[in-house]
């Protein structure tokens, strides 16, 4: 089992829950983090650690966001990887509730 980041984390990119990952599963690309499900040992340590509710276990991800699965597998293995809190982008704020963000996601 892993944790899967979702559609909310896009162009959000809070990171206070890279600093708790006990693993360092997180990897961070332009405006979108995602969990590496190899890495992840399942700890939900991250999860109330999200200020947007944007990560899931793989098993509870809703319908809707199941296609983050596939993507968090696969950009794992192209994006650095992510230990430390960064600062959020200045519009974060802005784009925390929006919903359907998918095609926002920059690669």
């Amino acid at each position: 089992m892993t944790f899967v980041v979702t559609d909310s984390c896009i162009k959000c990119k809070y990171t206070d829950c890279v600093a708790v990952c006990p693993v360092d599963a997180f990897f961070e690309g332009p405006n979108f983090l995602v969990i590496d499900p190899v890495i992840c040992i399942d700890c939900a340590l991250c999860v109330p650690e999200c200020p947007v509710d944007a990560i899931y276990q793989d098993t509870e991800l809703p319908d809707d966001q199941e296609a983050f699965l596939d993507i968090n597998a696969q950009l794992c293995q192209q994006w650095p990887n992510i230990t430390e809190i960064k600062d959020a982008p200045d519009d974060a704020d802005e784009w925390n509730t929006v919903v359907g963000k998918l095609p926002l996601l920059e690669k």
